[in-house]
């Protein structure tokens, strides 16, 4: 019994990396300051609505949110629900706000925040009541939660020609964005999705689903490539890992 239990004491030794004996074999250099660490990936964290948090079929991680992560290597956090925004509140039942506070405010800072969203509200019957505190209350919100953390606002995205309600949400987005010194991407502007589906004209063809507004597999992986496009030019698609 005597020797079995010696045995198993060397095995354990052996498993857990140290040396019962110099017959075990060389021992690791010890670790010095010098010895190089490994740096961890940066933290990502998304808010939004389908585009970004999937609908359906569509998970998040098939999002283009999802697929940017992948191309950067980044460690992706993805909030959001289907229907949401600053003020819509879809089946859930919660806007944006709330969203952040229930999904992502707890957690420890993240090393960038990218906020997509307006297209549900360009939707709401009267979009424009209220959404300029909506969108401030938000945005100043994640600032003071986490003071020096990068903040991207990203305007609607559309599966067409944007509609007047949509021009003018973005609007109000990129008011507030230039009042609290937050930079802006604008979808719309930069026209990601031109021509309609149903009329078989522009890009839309190749990028949306049969529903008008939800980009298909191919859509999310162009959606993504524009958005990395956008935030290189803004020097933010390497966010420094804390």
């Amino acid at each position: 019994m005597r020797r079995k239990l010696t045995c198993g004491l060397t095995a354990l030794a052996l498993l857990t990396g140290c040396s019962a004996s110099p017959a075990a074999g060389p021992e690791s250099p010890p670790a010095t300051s010098s010895t190089p660490q490994t740096q961890r990936a940066p933290v990502v964290m998304f808010l939004g609505d389908s585009y970004t948090a999937g609908t359906g079929k569509v998970s998040p991680e098939r999002t283009y949110a999802g697929d940017l992560a992948r191309k950067l290597g980044w460690q992706a956090i993805i909030g959001g629900w289907p229907g949401t925004g600053f003020l819509a509140r879809g089946r859930v039942g919660k806007d944006f706000t709330r969203l952040f506070a229930d999904q992502l405010a707890w957690r420890p800072a993240p090393d960038l925040v990218i906020v997509a969203g307006g297209h549900n509200d360009a939707n709401r019957k009267h979009p424009l009541n209220g959404l300029n505190d909506a969108v401030w209350q938000l945005v100043n919100g994640i600032k003071e939660r986490w003071p020096g953390v990068p903040l991207v606002l990203v305007g609607p995205m559309w599966g067409g020609t944007p509609t007047k309600p949509a021009l003018a949400v973005r609007d109000v987005m990129r008011t507030v964005a230039g009042q609290l010194q937050v930079p802006f991407v604008d979808p719309l502007a930069e026209k990601w999705i031109t021509g309609d589906v149903s009329r078989g004209t522009g890009n839309a063809d190749l990028y949306i689903r049969r529903d008008e507004v939800h980009p298909n597999e191919t859509g999310n992986a162009y959606f993504a490539d524009k958005m990395l496009a956008a935030l290189t030019r803004l020097g933010m698609d390497k966010p420094a890992a804390g």
